[in-house]
């Protein structure tokens, strides 16, 4: 599996807007296994995006989509900047596949 853990800023004020688009356009993409959008208890502008992916190629392939060029070409105005992105290798968890060790 792959994974990805994402803060990124909204415009100010616009926090709402930005997480509707990735609302409406992270329904089913292929290879996507957990697509989870949060806010930031303490930063208003703060969106924390974590995705787990059957491999990265997955990912990779979800970026150019149709649906997922237009949720990107729409929620552009209100996003401020991407403060980091850490990838992961999820192992298993309440809602993944497990996966074989050796």
């Amino acid at each position: 599996m792959y994974g990805l853990i994402g803060k990124m800023r909204a415009a100010r004020g616009q926090r709402d807007a930005v997480m509707d688009v990735l609302r409406e356009s992270t329904g089913a993409l292929p290879g996507c296994l957990s697509y989870i959008i949060a806010t930031d208890p303490v930063d208003a502008d703060a969106i924390w995006v974590t995705e787990v992916w059957t491999d990265q190629a997955s990912h990779k392939a979800s970026l150019q989509l149709p649906e997922v060029q237009v949720a990107i070409a729409k929620a552009r105005p209100f996003i401020a900047g991407f403060e980091f992105q850490v990838e992961t290798h999820p192992v298993g968890g309440f809602g993944l596949p497990a996966q074989q060790s050796g």
